[in-house]
């Protein structure tokens, strides 16, 4: 396009371009000078130095501050006693019970006969835990009560002097069913028993109709066997009573006592009667 082709501006259009370039004129002649920095000083750098250690220029610390603080020493544990380590752990409640399936029969033998007569002690005879009794049965055991019960059976029999082995029987199923039924008796009255520590504490208070039945046999006297099975029964009665009455409400202490009284009349009169 050429300046001949170029239309020229209106009158009023060019009148407002001049305003406008005086106004833009009289603004910058009116605004102060000032020239703001291009940008803020840099601070001071560190210098660099080839070495692998940068040289201080603080004074040394004094010899008493250089020594390295002192560590307390723990005292190193004593050693061990000299013994069996499986006995001091079995001791002290630690680590697994001893194994009993590896140790000689007669140590086996000798273990239950002692906590046969730990037991037969606590129950028959006065002691000051006849008082407690879940600490004189704490230890119950059932091969007490199976030999007492299988004795008072072979003494019966022995005594008598026909059917001996029909007397056997009827004996050692009187005591065993007599027992069960007992401690069955005393849990349904609400008795706080082990069913087997009943049936243990039962089995032991016959040891007394145990001595009465082998003194009969050897007397063979009516009035010494009366008397010696109304002592025994006695103290067979003595004996159970204060387990059975600890293991029930007071007010059925009763129901509880009769059934066992009642079984020790039957064995008592078993052994009056054979001849």
């Amino acid at each position: 396009m050429s300046h001949s082709d170029t239309i020229p501006l209106h009158a009023s259009s060019q009148s407002d371009i001049d305003e406008i370039e005086n106004l833009i004129n009289a603004s910058v002649q009116s605004a102060p000078a000032t020239v703001l920095p291009a940008r803020p000083p840099s601070p001071p750098r560190i210098p660099v130095s080839s070495s692998p250690f940068i040289q201080s220029n603080l004074p040394p610390l004094p010899p008493s501050a250089q020594k390295p603080s002192s560590v307390p020493s723990v005292p190193a544990a004593p050693p061990p006693p000299p013994g069996n380590s499986h006995s001091n752990i079995g001791v002290s409640g630690f680590g697994s019970p001893p194994n009993t399936l590896t140790e000689p029969v007669w140590d086996t033998v000798k273990r239950d006969l002692s906590r046969i007569v730990s037991n037969l002690k606590l129950v028959v005879f006065p002691n000051p835990y006849r008082e407690d009794p879940g600490k004189a049965l704490r230890d119950w055991d059932l091969w007490g009560p199976f030999f007492f019960i299988v004795f008072l059976g072979l003494t019966l029999s022995w005594s008598a002097s026909v059917k001996k082995s029909e007397v056997f029987a009827v004996a050692f199923a009187l005591l065993a069913a007599g027992a069960v039924i007992l401690t069955l008796n005393v849990l349904l009255l609400g008795g706080h028993i082990i069913f087997f520590q009943s049936l243990s504490l039962l089995g032991y208070c016959l040891f007394p109709l145990d001595v009465g039945a082998l003194i009969c046999m050897l007397k063979d006297n009516v009035i010494v066997k009366v008397v010696v099975v109304c002592v025994t029964l006695f103290w067979s009665s003595w004996a159970a009573y204060p387990f059975m009455s600890s293991a029930v409400n007071p007010r059925r202490k009763a129901l509880a006592l009769y059934p066992v009284f009642l079984m020790y009349v039957s064995v008592g009169f078993l052994i009056i009667a054979i001849d």
